[in-house]
C-alpha cells in the first residue's frame, strides 16, 4: 500500500474529524455501543460482515496513516492485529466468530472484537 504525502494525509485527517464531528453531534449524549454476540448471532451475514469491512477499513486507515513509519506494538494494537489476522478473510473471520458464539451461547456478553483478538488476532501472533 502507498504511504500518503503530507497533504493527502491532512485531507484524511480534516475528513475524519468532520465525520466525528458530525457524528458527535448526533451521538453527543449517548453511549457508542459495543457490540457483542447478542447483536451478532441475530444479524444477517451481510451485516456481519459489513461489521467486518468496517473493523478492516480502520486498520487499513491507520496503516495508511502511519505510512512508511508505522507505530510500535507498544503505541499501537494495529501492527499487531495486521500481523495475526494474516491469512484470514472476511468469510474466516465471520466463520470464526460464529463458531464461537455457537460452542458458547452463555457467552453473548463477550464482545465481537474481543473474539477477534483474543481468539484469532493473538493465537495467529503466536504462529508467527
Amino acid at each position: 500500500m502507498k504511504a500518503l504525502t503530507p497533504p493527502g494525509r491532512a485531507a484524511l485527517i480534516a475528513s475524519f474529524a468532520l465525520a466525528i464531528g458530525m457524528a458527535w453531534s448526533t451521538v453527543r449524549a449517548a453511549e457508542i455501543a459495543v457490540v457483542n454476540g447478542e447483536q451478532w448471532t441475530t444479524s444477517s451475514d451481510a451485516v456481519k460482515k459489513a461489521y467486518l469491512v468496517g473493523v478492516a477499513n480502520m486498520v487499513q486507515v491507520e496503516r495508511a496513516y502511519s505510512g512508511a513509519t508505522p507505530p510500535s506494538d507498544a503505541q499501537s494494537i494495529v501492527p499487531r492485529m495486521a500481523r495475526g489476522m494474516q491469512g484470514q478473510t472476511l468469510d474466516s473471520v465471520r466463520e470464526g466468530v460464529d463458531r464461537w458464539y455457537a460452542a458458547n451461547p452463555t457467552k453473548l456478553k463477550r464482545p465481537v472484537l474481543d473474539i477477534i483478538w483474543f481468539e484469532m488476532a493473538a493465537p495467529g501472533l503466536q504462529k508467527k
